[in-house]
């Protein structure tokens, strides 16, 4: 205990020491930011994360918790100017931007910085759809361009702060909550100053243990929600004037110091801010479960091709790294009868990938995770932390199966499906699209393509929110 102590206190003396003014320079920088400044690329890889999210809101419109936290606020509220997508319900902008979030987040489906280990558009877009239906008449452009700051600033708060999740932390709710609440303030059009507030009032909101992850329970889902819920109500307050804490990142309690023990690479957060873009870096998911599970997942159905029969296996091992493995590591257990749980579980999801030779939503439906022939092969699957790997990396997974007969292939692979390095084409994001509206909704495709040619076109609208929901497809009652 005593020799931990000294090595905070060493990595605490040996961290740069920060000028008060850090967060007012950072927002002083954001508020000169224009639409025109953005790359066309940078524009389009936006309105790939919209339709995306979007995508994955439908998907959820029957699972678990869900339904559950959407009839509960319906009770609660019945109008205001803002719209739970599903069923279009009309809520408060903060209820909106819950219900949206935890919809986006649900299925796991979302997409996510792989390094900085950030699920974004779960929070940022919610917090920016409730915030422009109260405002009204938000063009396509300033939409765009708020929902830059935040997707920027989500992905550059997640590498400077690099083992966030490693502490215990979901990095897609600490940072969620003040990268949304900025670009929510950008849009509320607040100068220096009030950006500031925002921050400290999201900073003043801001939480999320990662222990809900790893106990495989559906207050998982929520956390998008509730940091989108936290930022548009920061950046409102901000705008009506409240004041925020002034030192959110630097203060000696601030969240460099409170929340990551002045383990931060500052300079990872501010260099080339606006010109070296962060956005580009996301990824896109292909399957419907936590990402520490796609490296293996894609092993799983690459041995599955060459022949590999469930039946033939006595073992599998599964090497990852340590913040992986902490993750989706536990052996699988059916006694828990949770879609969280195998959704947060490497055993399950190799199991399910190599019986099936894919994964995808129906992979992670209650009658799905009870399968007996997938949960006897899970048992036979240990996931490892692996000293080989990068205990931080995501990427990296290696696979060694012993047949029956003694025989061991292996397998590894240090790129995952989805990313930069290997990216989904846009016909593959679309087809994910039409499937999650027709999962979750129903929708026809002529349906789901109206929306996506709306998102396209989005910087050309005259109000964004109000082309948004309008083109949501209304789908079947839940």
């Amino acid at each position: 205990m005593a020799s931990a102590r000294i090595d905070q206190l060493r990595s605490a003396a040996s961290a740069p020491k920060l000028d008060d003014d850090y967060s007012l320079r950072l927002c002083q920088q954001l508020a000169r930011w224009r639409y025109e400044d953005l790359p066309a690329d940078v524009v389009h890889a936006l309105k790939l994360f919209l339709i995306d999210t979007l995508g994955a809101i439908g998907g959820a419109a029957n699972a678990p918790g869900i339904r559950e936290l959407n009839q509960r606020l319906a009770k609660w509220e019945t109008s205001g100017s803002a719209t739970g997508l599903i069923r279009k319900r009309r809520y408060s902008p903060p209820t909106a931007a819950l219900a949206n979030g935890a919809a986006a987040h649900a299925l796991d489906f979302d997409d996510q910085h792989d390094p900085a280990r950030v699920h974004t558009n779960c929070v940022v877009l919610p917090t920016l759809l409730a915030t422009a239906e109260d405002i009204g008449g938000v063009s396509g452009k300033d939409f765009l361009l708020a929902h830059a700051i935040g997707a920027e600033l989500h992905a550059r708060l997640g590498l400077a702060c690099h083992n966030s999740l490693g502490k215990g932390w979901h990095p897609t709710m600490v940072f969620g909550t003040p990268a949304a609440s900025l670009a929510a303030g950008h849009l509320l059009k607040l100068d220096a100053e009030g950006l500031r507030n925002a921050l400290g009032m999201a900073f003043h909101q801001t939480s999320g243990s990662a222990q809900s992850m790893r106990d495989g329970v559906l207050s998982k889902r929520l956390g998008a929600g509730f940091a989108a819920r936290a930022a548009v109500l920061g950046a409102f307050l901000a705008a009506d004037g409240l004041t925020g804490t002034r030192r959110p990142l630097e203060g000696n309690a601030g969240l460099f110091a409170l929340y990551e023990r002045d383990e931060v690479k500052t300079e990872i957060l501010t260099d080339a801010l606006g010109s070296h873009w962060r956005i580009r870096e996301y990824s896109f998911k292909p399957y419907p479960c936590c990402r520490c599970n796609h490296t293996a997942i894609g092993l799983g159905i690459k041995l599955r091709e060459q022949g590999v029969k469930p039946g033939d296996v006595r073992a599998v091992e599964i090497g990852m790294g340590n913040v992986n493995w902490l993750t989706v590591g536990e052996p699988y257990d059916l006694r828990r009868d949770s879609v969280v749980h195998a959704q947060f579980n490497a055993a399950y999801s190799f199991a399910r990938a190599l019986t099936d030779g894919r994964v995808d939503l129906r992979s992670y439906q209650q009658a799905a995770i009870s399968d007996p022939a997938v949960v006897a092969l899970a048992a036979k699957i240990r996931a490892m932390d692996d000293p080989a790997i990068e205990p931080t990396a995501i990427e990296p997974a290696r696979v060694k199966v012993t047949l029956n007969d003694g025989h061991v292939i292996e397998v590894r692979s240090d790129t995952v499906k989805g990313s930069p390095q290997e990216p989904m084409s846009e016909d593959e994001l679309l087809a994910k699209f039409r499937g999650c509206l027709e999962f979750g909704l129903g929708a026809k495709r002529a349906d789901a393509d109206r929306l996506a040619d709306a998102i396209m076109h989005l910087d050309t609208m005259a109000d964004a929110a109000a082309g948004i929901v309008g083109a949501f497809p209304q789908g079947r009652s839940t």
